[in-house]
């Protein structure tokens, strides 16, 4: 691990557990300070490649993953890798995807489904998980481990 986040840096969210995960919006320059040591693009097209190690996510905009599994299974590596490294999540616009997979990492980390959108809205940003069908997937990632 090369350092934690800085907990009040923009975009950084403190789970439960005391894990921080950054989101950010790709379409915005990389923020000052340290980069990520892992992080998971939700996008619809392969991203840019990036120096630090990474993984694409195939999720177009205002919709849900395209390999449901693939995406439980990555948001959990980005979960389990939080505890030591410093993980970022990020989508184009930096709020519906990337605020339902904080939701997501959230539930991971024990919030309860039905509590895991107001978790993220009020720690990262009060429109982030912007479809009804996002948040119904919040909902349903809680079963579905």
């Amino acid at each position: 691990m090369s350092g934690a986040w800085n907990p009040a840096a923009p975009g950084v969210v403190r789970l439960p557990s005391g894990r921080l995960v950054r989101g950010r919006a790709l379409r915005r320059p990389l923020p000052e300070g340290p980069a990520p040591d892992f992080s998971v693009h939700l996008l619809g097209r392969e991203p840019e490649p990036v120096a630090w190690e990474s993984r694409w996510l195939r999720w177009p905009d205002f919709r849900l993953p395209a390999d449901r599994a693939g995406a439980r299974s990555l948001l959990g590596e980005a979960w389990a890798r939080a505890a030591t490294e410093r993980v970022e999540v990020a989508c184009a616009g930096g709020r519906g995807r990337t605020g339902t997979a904080l939701a997501c990492l959230a539930v991971l980390d024990g919030v309860p489904p039905d509590d895991a959108v107001a978790f993220v809205r009020e720690r990262y940003d009060p429109r982030a998980v912007e479809t009804p069908w996002q948040r119904r997937y919040v909902l349903r990632f809680g079963d579905s481990g």
